[in-house]
């Protein structure tokens, strides 16, 4: 069985956002990059997976789209213990882009379990997964907080309204997770962090994609009021303002 997790390069969330050209771009200059970490846990559980799987899933690589930048990010996930590596060669327009491009990519290289997370962090658009699979012809499914291999078959968790459900699904199949999969995401040990170096990174040209969507402008949100200091024996002025203008009483 072979395992493939699909990895977002995304700024890490302590990021000072800022927008360039008229506020149609993201200014990346200064930006540090992480794996998502829907991703990152995702990995996690496939090297759990591996791991206790005597031999029978026999490797587990991550893919992702992104320019020469999104190295660092692949070669962590190498240093955390994927076994191998895809970078496809061009800068993630959007997620029909980023879909398109995998699964071409991935087409015929027989992975039984594809794992995507069910969002990334900077734009939060919960579709990637789902689309790898339409483009796959296979099944995909999603809200997973819980994956296990029980002899030939893939056990499945999922959250629904109102409780959860276990499934099995054939292979190969898309896994949509969200947090639960994994307890918390491994740390690159250093032993982890010099054989990244030596596994391989395999750089992929991207296919002719139609462009489905554009970027027309981003803004950020509207600056937070000024914090107002209350005296503590002064409940009054606290009530009243709670009140009129906080509208939470």
């Amino acid at each position: 069985m072979k395992i493939l997790i699909c990895i977002s390069n995304v700024p890490d969330t302590t990021t000072k956002i800022r927008f360039v050209n008229d506020n149609k771009a993201f200014d990346t200059n200064g930006v540090q990059w992480i794996i998502n970490p829907w991703d990152e846990l995702a990995l996690t559980r496939a090297l759990e997976l591996k791991e206790g799987s005597g031999g029978k899933i026999e490797k587990v690589s991550v893919i992702s789209v992104g320019s020469h930048g999104a190295e660092p990010t692949l070669r962590k996930a190498l240093a955390i213990g994927a076994d191998d590596a895809i970078r496809i060669n061009a800068e993630p327009k959007d997620a029909y882009f980023v879909a398109s491009q995998i699964a071409a990519a991935i087409k015929d290289e027989g992975y039984d379990m594809i794992i995507a997370g069910i969002e990334s962090s900077d734009y939060n658009g919960s579709a990637v997964g789902g689309m790898i699979a339409e483009l796959l012809s296979i099944p995909n499914v999603s809200s997973v907080s819980k994956i296990d291999v029980e002899g030939d078959n893939v056990v499945l968790k999922r959250e629904i309204d109102g409780g959860s459900e276990v499934l099995a699904t054939q292979l190969p199949f898309v896994a949509i997770i969200q947090k639960g999969v994994a307890l918390e995401p491994r740390i690159p040990s250093m032993r982890g962090i010099m054989m990244a170096r030596q596994k391989p990174l395999k750089v992929v040209e991207p296919v002719e994609t139609e462009s489905l969507t554009e970027f027309v402008d981003f803004s950020l949100p509207p600056a937070k009021a000024a914090c107002k200091m209350v005296d503590p024996e002064n409940m009054k002025e606290l009530v009243n303002l709670l009140h009129t203008e906080a509208k939470v009483l």
